[in-house]
């Protein structure tokens, strides 16, 4: 059984070390939803998940120290997004698309979420430090990334517990929820991802 998501995966670092894994969901097996993944400085990661089947399907798919069920609001426009999930409030503006966006953009959809083409592009991919497109995940699962477009974040404010995160900073180091990371740079991908589930 495969399981697919199409959305959006943002990820910001901050100054503070704490990194920001945000994947919003219009069309997804659990309906319109929102997951954020938080990395700390010291390593300690968390989920903040909208509802919690989303909760337990992510964290059986990605590794984290803590999930926390929570409400998440999501207001979002070409030019910026405002996250509003439980203790974060993150806001952030979405610049242009680079080079590599416009080729990922010039992909047709239906060849772009082909796990043969997936494959392929999965060496280069791993260039952007840390990011790859296939790969093993929890309980015998598989997944794979179809990147549709690709815009660098050019500026994010992030507020968790009431604490500023401080200025936007390359992801670094890459994230450890799952195979890989998001890129080095603050980028927001448009993103079809599919889960394949392993055989009852």
């Amino acid at each position: 059984m495969r399981l697919r998501f199409d959305g959006w995966i943002a990820g910001v670092g901050t100054a503070s070390g704490t990194r920001l894994v945000v994947g919003h969901w219009p069309e997804s097996p659990f309906g319109p939803v929102t997951d954020v993944m938080v990395e700390h400085a010291d390593g300690h990661r968390v989920l903040l998940a909208g509802t919690a089947e989303l909760g337990r399907f992510v964290a059986g798919t990605y590794s984290f120290d803590d999930v926390q069920v929570v409400p998440i609001r999501v207001n979002r426009s070409d030019a910026a997004w405002v996250v509003v999930a439980g203790p974060l409030t993150l806001r952030f503006a979405v610049g242009g698309r680079g080079a590599l966006g416009r080729l990922l953009r010039s992909v047709p959809r239906p060849l772009a979420r082909q796990l043969p083409w997936v494959r392929a592009i999965d060496v280069p991919a791993r260039l952007l430090r840390g990011v790859r497109t296939h790969g093993s995940a929890g309980n015998g699962r598989r997944e794979w990334y179809a990147v549709h477009d690709l815009h660098r974040i050019v500026g994010a404010r992030a507020l968790l517990d009431g604490l500023n995160l401080g200025n936007l900073a390359a992801v670094d180091p890459p994230v450890r929820f799952g195979f890989g990371s998001t890129p080095r740079f603050p980028a927001l991908a448009r993103v079809t991802t599919t889960v394949e589930m392993p055989p009852r």
